[in-house]
């Protein structure tokens, strides 16, 4: 039995445009190994691809628009965590027939790409020279540790027949960092790539000021700037895997 991805292949007929490439998993796995010649893509940005692809499959079922940069935007509404332009969207998509919480469980998340890649098509990658990101790294680490967490109690709660099928369910655990004067929360990748967290209030906060918000609570899954600066030290405790396993999507 295939993956998720394999089912939403299958399901939608997804193809690769780009030459050169003959299914959507020697993309993925050319991409990931870098064996095309060109800089090897992260789990992210496989999965933004994948799920773009999808996205306009499902478009085009419902002869919605699929312009490159239209799809993009709609895109980042559906997977972000603007409530308001997001509840536009939803209804400017039910008029196609298109339910967004039913678009948004067909996307898949980076752990079902890595599961694939690593696991569906033994896929392997050369190690990479270590660089001086400790910050990224460690956040990986503690997604990946959470998520070996997550299913080793999944595989548990399957043996006892707690959860029916629990070991073949997709994990997903996200950190997100939350704007400490407003309700904004977003992907800790999508907030280090801009630079920040909330543009409304991206003032650079104090050092001090930053550790008194780790002091206070404000560590975990949805936190303000001080969330790298203390998750070093909080990756390597267990407290903090069960605590980043109530984001785990069962």
């Amino acid at each position: 039995m295939g993956c998720k991805v394999d089912t939403l292949v299958e399901r939608y007929d997804l193809g690769v445009s780009s030459k050169g490439y003959d299914s959507v998993d020697g993309y993925l796995v050319d991409r990931w190994t870098g064996a095309d010649g060109r800089s090897a893509d992260g789990y992210k940005s496989l999965t933004t691809w994948f799920n773009k692809r999808l996205l306009k499959r499902i478009y085009e079922e419902h002869d919605r628009e699929t312009m490159g940069l239209h799809l993009a935007q709609e895109y980042e509404l559906i997977t972000g965590e603007d409530d308001i332009r997001q509840d536009e969207l939803a209804a400017d998509l039910a008029t196609f027939g298109l339910d967004i919480e039913d678009v948004q469980r067909e996307l898949i998340s980076w752990s079902t790409m890595r599961h694939h890649l690593k696991d569906c098509l033994d896929a392997e990658k050369e190690t990479q020279p270590a660089t001086t990101d400790w910050e990224s790294n460690t956040v990986d680490m503690a997604r990946e540790r959470t998520e070996e967490k997550a299913r080793s109690v999944l595989s548990s709660l399957d043996s006892k027949g707690k959860l029916a099928a629990a070991e073949r369910v997709d994990v997903d655990v996200e950190v997100k960092l939350g704007c400490p004067e407003c309700s904004v929360r977003v992907p800790f990748e999508n907030a280090l790539e801009r630079g920040y967290v909330c543009e409304t209030h991206a003032e650079t906060e104090s050092d001090d000021s930053l550790r008194e918000r780790v002091q206070n609570g404000l560590s975990g899954i949805a936190v303000s700037y001080g969330f790298v600066e203390s998750l070093q030290a909080m990756v390597v405790e267990e407290a903090f895997i069960f605590e980043t396993l109530a984001g785990a999507a069962l």
